[in-house]
């Protein structure tokens, strides 16, 4: 099972911003030496949700310059937000700087806030996303000598003649589907594409038997992987990264211990996500949309969901259903929520219990 850091990390304020990412940059160094193998970023904009998710490819390619025995993955891109000359250009140039480990997972899933900083119509984010993803492939696809590739939608039109420069490393960059649906799961499959596998269904959110969930869906994702048929090592690959979140990553020596010092974590976390609740009502406004409220993050269903907490022998013990399973990729927010001390003592008492006592559990079957 390879093991991913997920910076999340909340600033809540200007003041804030530098000393979120200079902790973020401490962050993967901290874990590339614990043996943590990947990073993943979200791309979120306006609100202080991690603010380096303003443009993740460029903060990747400074870690990749630290770090270059890393992967460097995305927790998703939201296509309609790009470009998808610009989207094809940055996802070939990392590719390459990275020697091909990069792992661009993909969706539409926005705020109403982001879409409206972008001029995108919040209601056409779905069509918009499948749009630009055909018209990226058909960009990368392209040799100089084809005739030129001309697009466009509701939003971006365009013609390249030539090439998207540079190549990138990989025939094709890893990309990676939310498989939040049978059809979205399926589709991943049939391309061949690692996958982010959910322990829920929209729109339920808090499942009473999250594993259960999990186990299903991915199920009917290997099962349809291995029938497409893919060469050998595109299944491979895609069963390598294939992925299981948590948005916290919590360990302490005991149970009792993790359970109440989670708790004063997730209040923290909770007062952020209400204050942005509020830019983001009044973009609903603006895009005619009404969205449900947040869920309550210090709830026991939302924990039960969201979050991998315990000693470091309960930890394991949860983690080997999903090995067991033969899930490839384990992405863990290890330092979610806002810097505050209790953040940043949590995170490196977490990092350590994890990459002591928990990894190398499963490693001995890598």
């Amino acid at each position: 099972m390879h093991f991913s850091l997920f910076l999340t990390t909340r600033s809540t304020g200007p003041h804030e911003d530098r000393a979120v990412l200079d902790a973020l940059v401490e962050h993967v160094d901290r874990g590339a030496e614990l043996g943590f193998d990947a990073v993943f970023q979200p791309d979120h904009h306006f609100t202080g949700y991690a603010p380096q998710a303003s443009d993740p490819f460029m903060f990747a390619a400074h870690l990749a310059a630290r770090r270059p025995e890393l992967w460097y993955g995305f927790s998703v891109q939201t296509v309609p937000l790009h470009h998808p000359v610009r989207f094809a250009e940055r996802m070939a140039l990392l590719d390459q700087l990275t020697d091909g480990k990069v792992l661009v997972g993909v969706g539409s899933g926005t705020t109403p806030e982001e879409s409206i900083g972008f001029g995108v119509d919040f209601q056409d984010t779905t069509r918009l996303s499948q749009e630009n993803l055909e018209i990226v492939g058909r960009l990368l696809a392209k040799a100089p000598e084809d005739e030129p590739v001309v697009f466009q939608n509701s939003h971006y039109s365009g013609a390249v003649v030539s090439r998207i420069s540079p190549r990138p490393f990989r025939a094709t960059p890893t990309m990676m589907s939310v498989a939040a649906r049978p059809s979205s799961t399926e589709r991943a499959a049939r391309l061949g594409q690692p996958a982010f596998v959910l322990n829920f269904l929209p729109p339920d959110l808090t499942p009473e038997k999250p594993f259960e969930v999990f186990a299903e869906s991915y199920t009917r994702y290997r099962s349809a992987l291995e029938a497409a048929g893919h060469p050998r090592d595109v299944v491979d690959h895609a069963l390598d990264w294939t992925t299981h979140s948590y948005q916290y990553v919590h360990v302490a020596e005991t149970d009792d211990a993790a359970e109440a010092e989670l708790d004063v974590l997730l209040r923290q976390y909770q007062r952020t996500v209400e204050r942005e609740h509020v830019a983001n009502k009044a973009a609903e406004g603006i895009s005619g949309v009404d969205l449900r409220d947040p869920v309550d993050a210090t709830t026991p269903e939302w924990k039960r969901v969201w979050c991998l907490h315990g000693s470091p022998e309960t930890v394991t013990a949860k983690l080997a259903e999903y090995a067991d399973l033969g899930v490839g990729n384990l992405l863990g927010g290890f330092m979610g929520g806002p810097l505050t001390p209790e953040r940043r003592h949590a995170t490196e008492q977490s990092l350590r219990l994890f990459a002591e006592r928990v990894m190398p559990h499963f490693r001995v079957a890598r």
